[in-house]
């Protein structure tokens, strides 16, 4: 078994908000969704492996503990997206740094308040 995918939320129309933190900040690539979908907005991103769908849900909550966890080959390139995002605005907290054994770390939110994990 592996986990084809995460699906996070984002209000109605947050869409190009999203594209900036997924595709721009994280650097993953906008997939096509199926066309009998499209019809419910969102967008699909995919990326080594991973692949996160952002739904949209009215009434919109954030997942503020809930979240997609990405791997990265090196603390090199987990340094790089840090400094990616927050170029681009969002914050990134380095505070649980060193409490994941083999790991570092970093947690950030979308655009939408929805928590997301980078580690290397």
């Amino acid at each position: 078994m592996r986990l084809h995918h995460v699906q996070v939320a984002c209000p109605p129309g947050g869409e190009d908000e999203a594209r900036r933190f997924y595709r721009d900040g994280l650097a993953l690539t906008e997939v096509e969704k199926p066309v009998d979908l499209r019809a419910r907005g969102g967008a699909w991103f995919r990326g080594g492996g991973a692949e996160i769908h952002v739904g949209v849900e009215d009434p919109f909550v954030p997942a503020r503990k809930a979240h997609p966890a990405l791997l990265l080959d090196d603390v090199t390139a987990l340094e790089r997206m840090a400094e990616r995002l927050q170029g681009l605005g969002f914050e990134v907290d380095w505070s649980q740094r060193g409490t994941f054994p083999g790991y570092q770390r970093f947690h950030t939110a979308d655009v939408h308040g929805n928590r997301v994990e980078v580690l290397g």
